[in-house]
C-alpha cells in the first residue's frame, strides 16, 4: 500500500506577551491634578475674600464706668495702718527703758545704727555686711539699758526694703537656726509673729579673768522689721524674763 503522505506540522505562534505597562504616568496626572485643585481653591477663596467688605475692629476706647455714688471710705486709724507706724521714726517702736536702769553705753546717743555697725556685731562682719546689702537693708534702730553692774538688755530692729522678697522672715529663719544650734539651749515660741522664737541658753560664756556670763535672746519678724532681743547676767536667765520682753516688744511692732 502505498504509504500515506506526511501532514506537514503547523508551524509554531509565539505567545503573545502583555506589555508592560509604563508607570509614573498615572502618577503624575492625578499628582497634577491635586495641585491644580489646590491653586484653583487658594484663587477662588482670595477672590471671595477680596469681594467681602473689610471686618471693622472692635473700638479701642471704652465706655468709662459708672461711678461709685456715697461718700469714699475713711483711711484706717494709724493704729491699724502698719505703713504708718512702720514708715515713721523706727525708733518709737523700740520698748522704753525701764525705771530705774541706765542707758547701756553700748548703744548710740541717736539710737540709730548704721549698716556697717550692724555688720560689726555678726561672728564675721564682712560677710554679714555682704549679706545685708544682698538684702537690701534699709535701716535699723536699738537700745539697751544696764541695771546693776551685771545685767544688762540690748533690742535691735532692722527695717529691709523688701522691693522683690520676704527678707526680714528670711533674716528670721536665719538668726533661728543660729540660735538653736548652740548646745545647752531651751527655746519657746513667742506669740504674735509666725516665727518669733525665745531661747535661753544654760551654759555659760566664760572668759579668764571675767565672771561667767549667762545669755538669752529673742528672735521674731513682722512686715518688714526684723527684731533681736539680748539678755545677759553673771547669774542663769529665766524664761518668764526674755518671754516678757519678746512679746511686749512683738506688740509694738
Amino acid at each position: 500500500m502505498p504509504e500515506a503522505p506526511e501532514i506537514p506540522e503547523a508551524p509554531e505562534i509565539p505567545e503573545e506577551r502583555p506589555r508592560a505597562r509604563r508607570r509614573g504616568r498615572t502618577t503624575l496626572l492625578i499628582a497634577a491634578a491635586a495641585v491644580l485643585g489646590v491653586v484653583a481653591g487658594t484663587c477662588t477663596g482670595y477672590l471671595i475674600q477680596a469681594d467681602r467688605e473689610p471686618t471693622k475692629l472692635a473700638s479701642l476706647s471704652q465706655p468709662t464706668p459708672a461711678q461709685a455714688k456715697g461718700p469714699a471710705p475713711e483711711p484706717l486709724p494709724a493704729s491699724q495702718d502698719r505703713r504708718v507706724k512702720t514708715d515713721g521714726d523706727l525708733r518709737k517702736l523700740l520698748l522704753k527703758k525701764p525705771a530705774g536702769a541706765k542707758t547701756g553705753d553700748w548703744v548710740s546717743d541717736d539710737r540709730w545704727m548704721t549698716l556697717a555697725e550692724v555688720a560689726k556685731t555678726a561672728d564675721k562682719p564682712g560677710g554679714a555686711f555682704g549679706d545685708l546689702v544682698s538684702k537690701e537693708f534699709r535701716r535699723a534702730a536699738d537700745t539697751g539699758w544696764q541695771v546693776g553692774r551685771t545685767y544688762g538688755v540690748e533690742i535691735r530692729l532692722v527695717q529691709y526694703r523688701q522691693e522683690e522678697t520676704l527678707d526680714a522672715s528670711d533674716a528670721a529663719d536665719s538668726e533661728n537656726y543660729f540660735e538653736d544650734s548652740k548646745s545647752g539651749t531651751n527655746s519657746w515660741s513667742v506669740p504674735g509673729s509666725g516665727n518669733a522664737m525665745a531661747y535661753v541658753h544654760t551654759k555659760p560664756d566664760t572668759e579668764p579673768g571675767y565672771l561667767p556670763q549667762y545669755n538669752a535672746s529673742a528672735v521674731a519678724w513682722r512686715g518688714d522689721i526684723l527684731m533681736k532681743i539680748f539678755v545677759w547676767d553673771t547669774k542663769p536667765i529665766t524664761k518668764a524674763k526674755i518671754m516678757d520682753l519678746a512679746e511686749r516688744q512683738v506688740k509694738k511692732l
